[in-house]
């Protein structure tokens, strides 16, 4: 089931897809899907015999999870992105985690903005897992029974920024509006543990395959993230986690292939669907 939150005649509401055309308003069951997964109500969602009532191409899409109270992004958490940055470092023995603001990120269709402060606005496609039942250490081998369901990401990073500090990349990760989210969430029992241990993901820019990996080659797979994660925060529901970004971000191009006013990224995953966005400079 694909879950969505979108705005309609100047009213934020949330549904499901219905026959990838018409929305299915479910207000009834609670005020946001956020809401509806904070109160364990996506068990009671039933659209036999429902008929979409909102046509998809008739709305503004947001981002699926208004309001998260974390978003938490893993970095450099592919094989073979852990080898494209040439260090020669060894593999780390941990994930680096950093954290997003809800504001650095926009809805599917709306364009990346770049801000003036840089030219060097980067693409990163990844998988976003969004908590269901919150927990707090939780088990790896219980991990998977955590997730409300999956959604993609376009974890737009300003490589120079990240580089004004030692320690973090927190600036060059949450310009407004840099990096997106969605189109919708699909819940979490369209997928086996076969599928979350094998995902591929994908971003083009402009048709062009720059990124094509699979979750098979995560150094840190889902359940270890969720199982680390929660080690040191209470996970809750609705919290976004940002898995980690396969080579072929266009930093590691020579020349650096940044993204330019007019370009068009799509990010696609398995099983998930397609987050496409264009880009756009800041109007001051």
């Amino acid at each position: 089931m694909r879950l969505l939150s979108y705005e309609y005649h100047n009213e934020v509401s949330w549904g499901a897809l219905q026959d990838d055309a018409n929305i299915i308003d479910l207000r009834g069951i609670a005020p946001s899907l956020k809401a509806a997964i904070e109160q364990d109500k996506l068990g009671d969602i039933d659209l036999e015999d429902k008929i979409g009532s909102v046509p998809l191409e008739q709305v503004k899409l947001l981002a699926p999870i208004q309001a998260p109270e974390k978003i938490a992004c893993i970095g450099v958490n592919y094989a073979n992105r852990n080898a494209e940055y040439k260090d020669g470092s060894d593999a780390p023995k941990f994930p680096s985690v950093f954290m997003r603001t809800p504001d650095s990120l926009t809805a599917h269709d709306a364009p990346l903005i770049r801000p003036p402060e840089s030219h060097q606005l980067d693409y990163e496609g990844e998988i976003v897992v969004i908590i269901g039942k919150g927990g707090r250490r939780i088990a790896q081998e219980d991990a998977y029974n955590h997730i409300a369901g999956l959604s993609i990401m376009n974890e737009g990073t300003l490589r120079d920024w990240v580089r004004h500090a030692k320690f973090n990349v927190t600036q060059g990760k949450n310009f407004e509006h840099s990096g997106s989210i969605g189109p919708w969430m699909v819940t979490a029992d369209q997928f086996s543990a076969e599928q979350y241990e094998n995902m591929r993901v994908t971003t083009r820019v402009n048709g062009e395959t720059r990124q094509d990996d699979t979750t098979a080659n995560m150094m840190f797979p889902i359940a270890y993230i969720i199982h680390y994660l929660s080690t040191f925060m209470t996970l809750k529901p609705g919290d976004v986690i940002a898995t980690g970004t396969p080579n072929g971000a266009g930093a590691r191009f020579d020349p650096p292939r940044y993204l330019v006013p007019g370009d068009v990224v799509e990010v696609e995953v398995a099983g998930v669907g397609l987050l496409r966005n264009g880009v756009a400079d800041e109007v001051i």
